[in-house]
């Protein structure tokens, strides 16, 4: 028999996309053993009617709050009995053979618990798909833009993902993953203290200590939009990723470093506001406001420590 996979999609008010999203996974994986589960956490654009109205055959998991993307994932894979379950963002869009070379690799390495795809942009470029774990200069580089003034890119590690083939890496970025059943059974499945961002950073280092392997398949390219499910809660969307970054070194650096992240994070804020501030003042208001307030970042960091 055919492994068994389940398509798992989060969504949150993405019904269009969504709906896109499915489409393109139907169209290229009619010859695997795939079924979709949607787990949609308590969209208000009519995403469940057209569900049940358009793909009666997906199985749908209704959520009455948003509960983050962890535990959204966390339920349907605990609910399936599939052999792989290949977690998908709702902004997300397979190509020809792609899901077909995530399986493929899986089959050959065994030990291989987590695999991630090449994701690309609409038009055709790169998005960085796999990073090293995160440490304090990678994120000054990146919260300070010097990353991608000085290298082209926030991690300067990072090089052209085309000319290599399947590698073992650190971790890979979230919206395409494929996971061998059995190794979600040994970790657990996701923290679901991540409310959102980080969490497949933290489940390939849980993966990575339990014995596990990651790895990038570049052959399985996928087109990926990228923030979808998070322009609905733009004031909160830099929050949420700083306070998982926080969370994710003091779980696994210790409160030590998790401090100096913290304050990192908030004197490097508080410089981009007063620069946003005076390009406002001298725009005679033509620059918007910022994005995080610093009362607003102090609090949510706090919630990580």
């Amino acid at each position: 028999m055919p492994p068994t996979v389940a398509a798992i999609i989060v969504n949150w008010n993405t019904r269009d996309l969504l709906a896109e999203c499915i489409e393109s996974l139907r169209r290229h994986t009619a010859d695997l053993n795939l079924h979709i589960i949607v787990v949609d956490n308590a969209s208000t654009d009519g995403s469940v009617e057209m569900l049940r109205r358009n793909y009666p055959d997906v199985q749908v998991i209704v959520n009455t709050k948003n509960v983050g993307f962890a535990r959204a994932n966390n339920q349907a894979m605990q609910q399936s009995a599939a052999d792989y379950f290949l977690l998908w963002n709702s902004d997300a869009f397979a190509t020809p053979g792609a899901v077909q070379s995530l399986l493929q690799l899986a089959q050959s390495q065994p030990r291989a618990g987590l695999i991630g795809a090449q994701l690309r942009n609409p038009d055709g470029t790169f998005q960085a798909s796999y990073t090293p774990f995160p440490g304090l200069w990678q994120e000054f580089l990146i919260l300070s833009g010097l990353g991608r003034l000085l290298f082209g890119n926030a991690y300067p590690s990072r090089g052209p993902e085309t000319e290599k083939g399947p590698q073992v890496v650190d971790y890979v970025e979230g919206a395409c993953m494929l996971v061998r059943r059995e190794a979600f059974e040994q970790t657990g499945g996701m923290d679901e203290g991540y409310f959102m961002y980080a969490e497949e950073v933290d489940w390939c280092f849980a993966l990575k200590r339990a014995g596990w392997q990651v790895w990038y398949q570049p052959q399985a390219q996928v087109t990926h939009l990228g923030g979808a499910s998070s322009t609905g809660r733009r004031t909160h969307r830099e929050a949420d990723l700083y306070r998982s970054r926080v969370r994710f070194f003091s779980k696994h650096y210790g409160p030590r470093k998790a401090r100096q992240l913290k304050t990192l994070i908030f004197v490097l804020t508080a410089v981009k506001n007063l620069v946003h501030g005076l390009l406002r003042f001298f725009s005679r208001g033509r620059v918007g406001r910022p994005v995080v307030s610093l009362k607003h970042l102090a609090s949510e960091l706090n919630k990580s420590l």
